[in-house]
C-alpha cells in the first residue's frame, strides 16, 4: 500500500507536535505544583517551545535520524527524548501519566495486538511491568513467567512489541537508564513514608481507583547529587486489590543526561527478610526476589 502523504497528513503530524509539546508543558507544571525545585521544569517547558515551534513533524524527525536527531534538537536531551519517543510510538507517557495519578498499565497492554485484557491485566497487576519496554525487557531477559503463557505465545508479544516499538529499523532507538544504589532508594523509601504520615507533602487525586476524587496520593520531589527522584504509594489495581497502596512505594529516578527508570519498594512478606523493606527487581515471575533490604 503506497505511504498517504500530502499537505493534510504533514499539517495533521504537526498537529502532534501541538499535543506533545502541550504534553511537555503540563509535565512542567506538575512538577512545579507538586513541589520540584530544580531545573528540571524549566528544561521541560524549553523542550515543549522547542517542539511546538518545529517546522517539521516530530514524528518524521524521529523516523529519518532515530534518537540522534531528537537529541540534536535544542533543549532535547537523553530524557526528554525518551518521552518524545514513548509518546510518538505508544500514544502514552508514563511519567506524566504517573504525575497525574491515572497511570495505566494494562490499558497500554491491550493496544499490542492479540492481547486481550485478562493477559493484560495479569500483567499490570503487580505494578512490576509499566510500558511497552519493561514488557520488552523482561521477555527478553527471561523474566517473563506466567502459568499458561507458552513459548509460541511469548515469541508473538515480542514480535509484536518489536514492530510497535520500532526496533528493527531504529535499533538505537531507546536507551537504558542506571539504577541508584539500594541503599539509596531505601533512605528514600523511609524519608516518603515519614513525610507522608506526617502530612508535610503535597497530595494528589488519583484519576484511577477513586470514584470520589479524594486528594489521598502524597507525591515527593527530591534531588540526591545528580540523581532527580519521585516518589509515591503504588495506585495499581493489584495494590488496591491486596491492600498494599501505602505498602508498595514507586520511585521513579533519572540521573541527568539519562532516560527515567524506576522501581518499587515493599515490605518483605518471608524469610529471615519477613518484615522488612526491600527494593523489588522488575520480573514477572511469582519467586521474585529482593536484591536488598533494610
Amino acid at each position: 500500500m503506497a505511504r498517504v502523504t500530502g499537505p493534510i497528513v504533514e499539517e495533521n503530524m504537526r498537529c502532534d507536535n501541538m499535543v506533545i509539546a502541550g504534553h511537555l508543558r503540563e509535565y512542567a507544571g506538575l512538577l512545579e505544583e507538586q513541589g520540584e525545585e530544580s531545573f528540571r521544569p524549566r528544561a521541560y517547558r524549553r523542550a515543549s517551545d522547542v517542539v511546538a515551534a518545529l517546522d517539521r513533524p516530530i514524528a518524521a524527525i524521529l523516523a529519518e535520524g532515530g534518537r540522534e536527531a531528537l537529541e540534536a534538537l535544542p533543549a532535547v536531551g537523553e530524557a526528554i527524548a525518551s518521552a518524545i519517543i514513548e509518546m510518538v510510538t505508544t500514544g502514552h507517557w508514563g511519567q506524566l501519566e504517573s504525575l497525574r495519578g491515572e497511570l495505566a498499565p494494562e490499558v497500554l497492554f491491550r493496544t499490542i495486538p492479540g492481547m486481550g485484557p485478562r493477559l493484560a491485566g495479569l500483567l499490570a497487576e503487580d505494578g512490576t511491568l509499566q510500558t511497552l519496554e519493561d514488557l520488552e525487557n523482561a521477555i527478553h531477559s527471561g523474566n517473563f513467567a506466567l502459568k499458561g503463557i507458552g513459548p509460541r505465545r511469548k515469541q508473538m508479544i515480542a514480535s509484536a512489541l518489536a514492530e510497535r516499538l520500532a526496533r528493527r529499523s531504529t535499533p538505537y532507538l531507546w536507551k537504558r537508564s542506571s539504577k541508584p544504589p539500594d541503599a539509596l532508594l531505601l533512605e528514600l523509601d523511609r524519608a516518603y513514608r515519614d513525610k507522608a504520615a506526617s502530612g508535610a507533602l503535597r497530595l494528589i487525586a488519583p484519576r484511577r481507583f477513586n470514584p470520589t476524587h479524594e486528594a489521598w496520593l502524597p507525591v515527593m520531589h527530591s534531588q540526591v547529587g545528580d540523581w532527580h527522584f519521585t516518589v509515591l504509594f503504588s495506585n495499581s489495581r493489584r495494590a488496591h486489590e491486596l491492600g498494599k497502596m501505602k505498602d508498595w512505594v514507586v520511585i521513579y529516578h533519572q540521573r541527568d543526561g539519562e532516560p527515567e527508570g524506576w522501581s518499587i519498594v515493599t515490605t518483605s512478606m518471608h524469610g529471615a527478610t519477613a518484615g522488612k523493606r526491600e527494593v523489588r527487581r522488575h520480573r514477572l515471575q511469582r519467586d521474585a526476589e529482593p536484591v536488598a533490604s533494610a
